[in-house]
């Protein structure tokens, strides 16, 4: 009786494994949730409510990391398929193609945030401008339904060759000409639902205002909440009907815009990103948050849902002074007396280089005194067409491309760079070789197999903490080349107020109430989720993140060290140091620059040693 007994518990046991293991071999849903912008340190049960309850309910990856340049199509890319940007070649949000984009502007330097744009560079870069596979497009193809909703440029990215034939794209752009076409299914579902088949505008969210006027009060409300009432309402009953796994990319526009085009704080540095513009953008996103997760609920999705929230980048105040450019001594007809123009990196370098300037946002009409180029950005040489020098502006950085890999013009660009107060810390391609003063690319995951082109030297600017803070990485001001104004809101440095993005997960997939105090990234992200659905990625690059196996029940957890490189120093003394943090072989950036001109990097004493 004894040994049959235990054979009925033995068999019982064996069931009940048995089912575990078919249970835990169907994948759960994931939804990925990106609050564009968000500062890690904003969050609080006040500021963010849902935010800060799955952070402290889930995992806390309270030692977070943004990609550097710290920008929105970069860091896409590297959260769409788990590589770093030099696999990627989504280097900024604004980069040389090698080529003129008629779908923007008919320039070769091309604004990445635009559907028709994405479709042009993949169209001339061998069909993929990122050269990896998505986890969207994994995802479709295992069986998965698949969707990806909210801001223009970075929401395609996560399956931009399939423009919308099975993957559901909502963006800005759905309805008008330049949109990912919507599937009968759709236009169906959301007539139903009582949804327009057109996303609505920004409203005054848009407005950014000028030198004499103030920008936007007000966050991006309906705009989002089309997105949010198109997810909740439409895509997951949608989703929960087909009866299989799913995959939901939410893109949150707020904060980033609202930070962007803050009226806050005109020409001036304070309150800057802390005002109660940027306070509603926060406040936004996490109400979108809120609706998906009661949704979840509604529809019974929750208990088999995993959701990662991650910001792309973290975010500063803009400054525009300098007491060492040539281009703010100019005066400007849209830009205030002393400060710095936007393309001031371009100026100066046409300048100290003694080389004409052209603006390829303007049929690459040459640049007069006093003027400046429409867009920052700037090709430079005797011919246009066939420019010695490229720069690509972005914000808290810029690309520099040389296309004749001219390395006497890298030094002399380099020295001239040096001598300018904005500049903190210079990365150079390899293959132009060492330059005192400047780490190489590869140093930062900058090199790989990306099939667009390389930038030549990738300038990060200076950043500081504002008077009277007492959290650097939420009140950090930049330096940036941009249209926009002193004191609105700028992200793209390598300080740690931009590399610092606020990131949680909860869900079966992740334990529960669990601080992370190892380095993450946003190729990380990628890498978990691509693990998380059982996804086969076939990398062409090996610049790869990895699975965040601590942040899992019974998961692995690696150890990690802290380290720094240095360069050699420049003539002057200056030298680029990158602190990092590491995980086997894998690095985490935290801060770069010139000592004392970098948030989280300290100036070296004088007598500082190698």
């Amino acid at each position: 009786m004894r040994r049959a007994t235990l054979l009925l518990s033995a068999s019982l046991f064996t069931l009940a494994a048995s089912a575990a293991s078919a249970q835990n071999a169907t994948p759960h849903n994931l939804i990925l949730f990106v609050p564009d912008g968000l500062r890690a340190l904003k969050v609080t049960p006040q500021t963010a409510p849902a935010m800060a309850e799955i952070r402290d309910k889930g995992v806390n990856f309270r030692n977070s990391h943004s990609l550097f340049p710290t920008f929105t199509t970069a860091n896409a890319s590297a959260m769409a398929t788990g590589h770093y940007l030099g696999d990627t070649g989504d280097f900024s949000n604004t980069i040389y193609t090698g080529y003129s984009s008629v779908p923007a502007g008919d320039t070769v330097v091309p604004f990445l945030e635009n559907d028709a744009v994405l479709g042009d560079v993949d169209e001339h870069l061998k069909g993929d401008y990122v050269n990896e596979n998505t986890i969207l497009k994994l995802a479709r193809e295992k069986g998965f339904s698949t969707a990806a909703m909210g801001k223009v440029g970075p929401t395609l990215i996560f399956d931009h060759t399939d423009r919308g034939k099975t993957t559901i794209i909502i963006d800005d752009s759905t309805g008008g000409k330049t949109g990912v076409p919507l599937s009968d299914e759709m236009k169906d579902a959301l007539t139903k639902a009582n949804l327009p088949l057109t996303t609505p505008g920004r409203g005054d969210n848009s407005k950014a205002g000028d030198a004499k006027t103030a920008g936007t009060t007000a966050a991006n409300v309906a705009q989002q909440a089309y997105f949010a009432n198109v997810a909740s309402k439409v895509v997951l009953p949608m989703f929960k009907a087909r009866n299989k796994p799913f995959v939901l990319v939410f893109w949150s526009r707020d904060p980033d815009g609202s930070q962007h085009n803050n009226g806050d704080s005109l020409n001036t540095i304070t309150p800057g990103i802390n005002g109660p513009t940027s306070m509603a953008g926060i406040k936004n996103a996490d109400d979108n948050l809120a609706q998906l997760r009661k949704a979840l609920d509604e529809l019974g999705l929750a208990a088999n849902t995993d959701i990662i929230v991650s910001a792309d980048h973290g975010f500063s105040t803009i400054s525009k002074e300098s007491k060492t450019s040539p281009s703010a001594k100019v005066s400007y007809d849209d830009t205030p007396k002393d400060f710095l123009p936007m393309g001031f990196l371009a100026l100066d370098l046409a300048k100290a280089l003694e080389l004409p300037l052209f603006d390829p946002n303007d049929k690459n009409a040459k640049v007069e005194d006093g003027k400046h180029p429409k867009a920052g950005n700037g090709v430079l040489g005797k011919d246009a067409a066939k420019p010695d020098l490229v720069v690509a502006t972005n914000g808290g950085s810029d690309l520099i491309y040389l296309p004749n890999k001219d390395k006497k013009l890298a030094d002399k660009t380099i020295k001239a760079l040096l001598e300018q107060d904005y500049v903190s810390g210079l990365f150079v391609d390899d293959a132009l070789g060492k330059f005192p003063g400047t780490l190489p690319m590869s140093a930062i995951n900058l090199k790989g197999k990306a099939v667009t082109p390389t930038p030549s030297i990738v300038v990060n600017f200076r950043t500081y903490v504002a008077p009277g803070c007492d959290e650097p990485t939420n009140c950090q001001v930049q330096v940036a080349d941009t249209v926009l104004r002193q004191g609105q809101g700028m992200h793209g440095s390598f300080g740690r107020g931009d590399t610092m993005n606020f990131m949680a997960a909860i869900g079966p997939s992740f334990k529960a109430g669990y601080a992370d105090a190892l380095p993450v990234s946003n190729a990380d992200v990628g890498a978990t989720v691509a693990k998380l659905l059982g996804l086969i990625q076939k990398p062409n690059g090996n610049l790869i993140g990895r699975v965040m196996t601590e942040a899992m029940p019974n998961g692995v957890t690696p150890k990690a060290v802290t380290d720094s490189v240095k360069s050699q120093p420049s003539a002057a003394g200056l030298r680029t140091v990158l602190n990092f943090q590491r995980v086997g072989s894998q690095r985490y950036f935290d801060v770069a620059g010139f000592p004392g001109r970098t948030v989280g990097l300290d100036a070296e004493p004088a007598e500082g040693k190698d």
